[in-house]
């Protein structure tokens, strides 16, 4: 039996990437469907991260707050050791009382308004869900797709319910394929893929053993153990008795996952814990394979891939499920653009265009990151610590730049913009200094008696930000508006602004003089600067606006 479902946008995929499309588009009004082939959510912790620009877009889709409090027992985490056994390197560390803080954490609060956090994809997800379907998405877990078409107009998927064997198609405008790094949709549709391949060969083994009261005080995130009979990585998850080894294995030598029984690898955990007596509950063992492909390309039509199945990638940069979040915050605005008639179909061209550099530039930098072995890499000579410093600019999720026909190209002779830099954090280290194709600049201002970031302003619309002289703009930006259809908002930012901050303080985070604004796109990447207002400042934001929707 078979029934027809008609939806704008379609997700395959159900994980931590697939759910935050549903709510990108939510939050543009847009109804998504997704579909996910296993029965729930995660029961593996898998990724346990999310970086600090993940946490501004929750942040900006107001569910920052939910997000940290799923990974409150997580808190603790931090830390990085190698040595023969976690009882011999922990017990040598002095144990600390009192909250513990990242290091380098009051530097990287300059970056942005929500630092990251530590969350595992099992506490993640349940939540997500729950917000996803408040929101009014609509989730149909143990549900596969088993076919694909498409034409000029839409796309049509035929799915299988798991449980009953029924199938049922949906079509849908658009359809974003999440559905992880062996992705069907990507194999179906031919994509060509590039990078290292497999790394090598690990078993994700997920166990409990009671280890408060040894690590208390001593927590620690990650922590190497190599020996002749065992080697691989512990990864904390509540630092209490929750945790996961990762477990290095050789096929050149013979040996195959299915060598290591639930009582082998007992044995094993016992040797690399240090504690021969300890009571070990082991959950689930997944082999794996740390690898690097990259698509070679994410538009085929009306059907976009992201998240592993765009860039698959090693954990040890924190990088995959983040890259994930921001191809769909990237592709939400763009969709919600063209449905409201308000872009042409030549804005979802940049798609490619922007996030494919920044998913091949994560991928490499978390593959900088480990060993021979697929390890994360824990060598404190000079090539690792090269390697560490390389990767670092992508940790917090902002260094990078996008470039491409949407994004305006600027004139920043006579010396290369170097006298529009401020010499801060965010400028030298991440870009961000107000620069076509960056993240905006973020400052707090208070603004109809609240304290907000200057990231808080670009919720859904496009926004102009000027400085504390350019209240000329603010008219200007409500011709074009009017003339367009389309809603920029506007504002100056100084002591007498409708953003109020200290003199010079917003100009110089953007690069800008104080009569020159910038042009912020709906997530939070600007678009277009004008170092000084110009004599046909209407007709540039005009035509900066058009080409940021490429009509």
């Amino acid at each position: 039996m078979s029934s027809e479902t008609q939806i704008p946008v379609l997700i395959i995929g159900g994980g931590i990437v697939g759910l935050s499309a549903s709510l990108c588009l939510s939050h543009y009004g847009i109804p998504s469907l997704v579909i996910e082939r296993h029965s729930g959510t995660s029961i593996h912790p898998r990724a346990r991260s999310v970086n600090a620009r993940t946490m501004e877009v929750f942040r900006g889709l107001g569910i920052e707050a939910r997000v940290r409090e799923a990974g409150a027992s997580m808190s603790a985490t931090m830390g990085m050791y190698t040595g023969y056994s976690l009882k011999e390197v922990i017990q040598a560390k002095p144990r600390k009382e009192g909250p513990r803080k990242l290091p380098l954490s009051g530097l990287a609060a300059s970056i942005g308004p929500a630092s990251g956090t530590f969350v595992t994809q099992d506490m993640i997800e349940p939540v997500l869900v729950d917000i996803a379907r408040e929101r009014g998405g609509d989730i149909k877990f143990y549900t596969e797709c088993v076919g694909v078409e498409q034409d000029g107009d839409s796309v049509t998927a035929t799915l299988k319910d798991r449980k009953s064997g029924v199938t049922s198609t949906v079509r849908a405008e658009y359809l974003i394929a999440a559905d992880g790094a062996g992705s069907p949709i990507r194999t179906r549709l031919n994509v060509p893929t590039t990078g290292r391949g497999t790394m090598g060969h690990l078993l994700n083994i997920l166990f409990h053993a009671d280890l408060k009261s040894f690590v208390q005080g001593r927590e620690f995130s990650l922590l190497l153990v190599e020996r002749p009979e065992v080697c691989g990585l512990f990864t904390s998850i509540n630092n209490s008795d929750r945790w996961v080894f990762h477990l290095s294995y050789d096929p050149s030598k013979g040996e195959k996952a299915s060598d290591f029984s639930p009582e082998k690898c007992k044995e094993l955990l016992r040797l690399a814990l240090g504690m021969p007596e300890i009571e070990i509950d082991i959950k689930s063992v997944l082999p794996w394979e740390p690898s690097v492909r990259i698509a070679e390309q994410l538009q085929h039509g009306r059907i976009f891939i992201a998240g592993d199945a765009a860039h698959q990638m090693p954990p040890w940069r924190g990088q995959g499920a983040n890259s994930g979040i921001a191809d769909v915050y990237n592709l939400a605005w763009k969709l919600a653009a063209i449905r409201d008639g308000h872009a042409s179909k030549a804005l979802l061209e940049t798609y490619d265009v922007e996030r494919i550099p920044v998913g091949r530039a994560a991928a490499e930098a978390s593959a900088s990151a480990g060993d021979e072995r697929g390890l994360i890499s824990m060598k404190r000579n000079l090539s690792g610590v090269l390697k560490f410093v390389s990767g670092m600019r992508l940790v917090s999720g902002h260094g990078y730049c996008y470039t491409g026909k949407a994004i305006s190209i600027e004139d920043t002779s006579p010396l290369g913009g170097l006298t529009w830099m401020p010499w801060t954090l965010p400028s030298l280290f991440l870009s961000i200094d107000g620069r076509p194709g960056s993240r905006a600049p973020h400052i707090w201002v208070e603004h109809q008696g609240k304290r907000i970031s200057t990231l808080d302003l670009s919720n859904k619309s496009f926004v102009l930000l000027a400085g504390r002289e350019g209240a000329s703009w603010l008219e200007v930006a409500k011709k074009v508006s009017s003339a367009l259809g389309i809603e920029v908002a506007a504002y100056c930012a100084g002591p007498e602004g409708d953003l109020v901050c200290s003199k010079g303080e917003f100009e110089s985070a953007a690069g800008i003089s104080s009569r020159g604004a910038i042009l912020v796109r709906p997530d939070d990447m600007v678009a277009w600067r004008e170092r000084r207002q110009p004599l046909d400042y209407r007709a540039k934001l005009e035509q900066a606006l058009r080409q940021a929707l490429c009509i």
